[in-house]
């Protein structure tokens, strides 16, 4: 596996003092009732949408693009609904890292995860497919505590943050391993393990192929998950971790496994795997992380969608 950042006094250095200062402030504000950090996400989000007024934009312009029947006033309560969850996502990563098991449990539930432990019992590996939700986080944290798995992530340019967020995912978890390890994620799905993956972004062009996403017909999808599941030969496992209205918590939902994905080459199985993505966003829509430029990447010549 990667070598995951431990803590040292270097962290303690002045240069840090902002960070451990915000890192602080989280911890205390998710000390609060969950009915109270409801309210006050759904208000940082308000906040959020006033001063990011340019990821504001690039959200409606990908639901325009994504959904290009919907109305301009469904379109206007989407971004800002979408912002009240980008407000909730900054307290949720406290909660998912600062929360006891007993907090989390009283909050959470879970469904459809015993076919995976099916699958696992069978001798196969699950490439957990974990679409870019607001809530991933809490995800990330409810699914592990009932099926410990490695997560993939990106290292953080900030060491403080780098520690505390692989110390956070690893409190129900058993290990992470950097995106740019594909041998070691091939290995631990052929250990049987479970891998968490995120397919749905554009990772630029050079491990992308251009297939349909919601009404975009050319989407820059990665070539991953064909390489990753030809080679492990492993099960493909989606899920959503929903937040419920009304302050009510959160759900974490398993779809049916697929051991049996098609394969051909890479378009097919990116244009495969972005349907399924798709049944995953409209499952909490308003959830989606939209501010992400998912467009960004264009076939050559052809102009930029922002």
């Amino acid at each position: 596996m990667t070598h995951l950042p431990k803590f040292t006094v270097a962290l303690l250095h002045p240069r840090y003092w902002l960070t451990w200062l915000g890192i602080g402030t989280l911890w205390l504000v998710v000390q609060l009732p969950y009915p109270v950090l409801y309210r006050l996400g759904h208000a940082l989000g308000h906040l959020a949408q006033r001063v990011m007024k340019r990821r504001a934009k690039i959200a409606e312009r990908n639901l325009e693009l994504c959904f290009p029947q919907m109305s301009q006033a469904q379109r206007d309560e989407m971004v800002h609904k979408n912002f009240e969850s980008v407000g909730m996502g900054l307290l949720e990563t406290g909660m998912a890292w600062f929360w006891s098991d007993r907090r989390m449990a009283r909050w959470t539930e879970e469904r459809g995860m015993d076919a995976i432990k099916a699958q696992i019992a069978q001798g196969r590996g699950i490439l957990l497919i974990g679409v870019h939700f607001l809530t991933l986080e809490m995800g990330a944290r409810i699914f592990g505590m009932h099926l410990p798995g490695i997560g993939v992530y990106r290292p953080n340019d900030n060491p403080v943050l780098d520690w505390l967020q692989t110390w956070g995912r690893l409190r129900s978890n058993k290990d992470m391993i950097d995106r740019k390890d594909v041998k070691g994620m091939i290995r631990a799905l052929k250990n049987c393990d479970v891998i968490w993956y995120a397919p749905d972004h554009d990772y630029g062009p050079r491990t992308s192929v251009f297939v349909p996403f919601f009404a975009v017909e050319q989407a820059a999808s990665t070539s991953g998950t064909w390489m990753l599941a030809r080679t492990s030969k492993a099960c493909i496992a989606p899920f959503v971790p929903r937040r419920k209205p009304d302050g009510k918590g959160y759900e974490l939902i398993a779809l049916e496994p697929e051991c049996d994905p098609p394969l051909d080459n890479a378009e097919t199985t990116a244009a495969w795997m972005n349907k399924i993505v798709e049944k995953c966003i409209m499952m909490a829509p308003e959830q989606y992380m939209w501010l992400h430029r998912r467009f960004k990447t264009r076939p050559e010549g052809v102009p930029s969608r922002y």
